[in-house]
């Protein structure tokens, strides 16, 4: 299986959360491939710079080599993800998400996120 992390399940897998189900913990430690968009660097530092993560321990700064060091590959923003996100349903409103989407269905790969709406886009998800 070949997956994209949430975020959200990004951080709590860094910071060992309990947040973390074992059944999104199972489906990581045993997946082909785990990818990290650079959009969920790129939500964190949004965050973080607005306040918005006061809890986390972690600096944005930290997060490029701590996805490496967890075996997880970096998946950068190309035109085609970019692009992809006009034809998108505005289910909701998160730019991130969009992006985070439109890479799961171009690069075909399984959301690891607890956020409920991923599949009224027709992304795969495991949580």
């Amino acid at each position: 299986m070949k997956l994209l992390l949430d975020t959200h399940a990004l951080l709590w897998w860094l910071l060992d959360d309990a947040e973390l189900p074992p059944s999104a913990r199972r489906a990581i430690e045993r997946a082909d491939v785990v990818r990290v968009s650079a959009a969920s660097i790129w939500e964190v530092a949004v965050k973080q710079r607005l306040g918005k993560l006061p809890e986390l321990a972690l600096a944005v700064a930290e997060l490029p080599g701590l996805v490496r060091q967890s075996g997880f590959v970096p998946l950068v923003i190309d035109e085609r993800h970019a692009a992809a996100v006009a034809s998108l349903p505005l289910h909701h409103r998160d730019p991130f998400d969009h992006l985070l989407i439109a890479q799961a269905q171009i690069e075909q790969l399984t959301l690891v996120s607890r956020d409920p709406q991923w599949t009224a886009y027709g992304v795969a998800t495991c949580w």
